[in-house]
């Protein structure tokens, strides 16, 4: 009997691809979300169901007391969340898949690589702080009364219509027309990305698996990049040399305040994984995908649609500004 799984989200940046997999896999799969478009195709083979993932009631009443082999919330961001699939899917589910962040590891860190031992604590990001406190929740329900939870720590994961640097797309476009380019810090800080379709490959294989059940796991590319390579390798792809400006991380998130939490809390600190535990639970898989692959396909993405290249004179300016005043022409 095929594997029966309800996955909470469905169709975003990590989901869409663990979505198509898992009907590919042979995985019976319905998807609960508000029927709102995300832009990507509809997952075929999947049976849809509308509900709103922040009310409890919601999802109750749609799935009328549905059993599923797995649960997989995409959606949950804040404990008060949580706690609501924990009553809702408390004896109906075999397992229950969190999806927290890399981003709750401990900031600064301690020491390099990252396991999944790890200490939890950032005191930059809040939506770091709001997942510690949601696996704080999984944790203990899974100690107290077996509640079967699985916590699954994604890094950095893009597809081709997520650019991964600061101001999105018009930072490519800044490239392309000869501009100079913000990077926090002076560009040597280690990163990680891995692409969708990588991360997908190995949760998938978590789905259903029985040793999976009270673990916490990471799933990240092992290809390390410093920040200029990530930008080089983007302009490379958008066929620009870039010119980078570096810019002290604390500087950028004062007159970024929106970037701030993700920068100050995460991109600013060299990362490195170690994938040993989730390699283990899922022999044979590797991250594939390199990034000057998916920086081709990021481009190629854009290029294919010219809606899809928005540009923003607002925040051209604003990045203008602060080059401008940290780093004048002939300093």
């Amino acid at each position: 009997m095929a594997l029966s799984a309800l996955f909470i989200g469905g169709n975003g940046t990590i989901s869409a691809a663990c979505s198509r997999l898992a009907v590919e896999r042979g995985i019976d799969l319905t998807l609960l979300n508000r029927g709102v478009s995300s832009g990507r195709p509809a997952i075929a083979g999947a049976e849809s169901v509308r509900a709103d993932a922040r009310d409890r009631a919601s999802i109750a009443a749609a799935l009328q007391g549905r059993e599923f082999d797995v649960v997989v919330n995409f959606r949950a961001f804040v404990p008060e969340q949580v706690a609501a699939d924990i009553d809702v899917f408390g004896g109906n589910c075999g397992q229950y898949v969190f999806i927290s962040s890399a981003s709750a590891y401990q900031k600064p860190l301690s020491r390099l690589p990252i396991t999944e031992s790890t200490p939890l604590r950032n005191p930059y990001s809040q939506y770091a702080r709001d997942k510690i406190a949601c696996e704080d929740l999984l944790v203990a329900a899974y100690r107290s009364s077996g509640f079967p939870a699985t916590i699954v720590r994604p890094s950095h994961t893009y597809d081709e219509s997520s650019v991964p640097l600061e101001g999105g797309w018009p930072t490519i476009e800044r490239m392309r027309r000869g501009t100079p380019v913000l990077v926090h810090g002076d560009g040597t800080s280690l990163w990680t990305l891995t692409h969708h379709t990588d991360f997908a490959r190995a949760f998938v294989g978590l789905l259903g698996h029985p040793a999976a059940v009270g673990e916490t796991v990471h799933i990240t590319s092992d290809e390390v990049l410093t920040w200029n390579e990530i930008y080089r390798t983007l302009g490379r792809a958008a066929g620009a040399l870039p010119t980078l400006v570096h810019v002290a991380s604390d500087t950028i998130a004062a007159d970024f305040p929106e970037w701030g939490p993700g920068l100050v809390g995460d991109k600013a600190h060299s990362v490195i994984f170690d994938n040993s535990k989730v390699k283990a639970l899922v022999p044979g898989w590797v991250a594939t995908v390199p990034f000057w692959q998916g920086a081709r396909q990021i481009v190629e993405w854009f290029d294919a649609d010219g809606s899809r290249r928005q540009n923003d004179p607002a925040l051209d300016a604003r990045v203008d500004a602060l080059i401008a005043r940290v780093a004048p022409a002939g300093a």
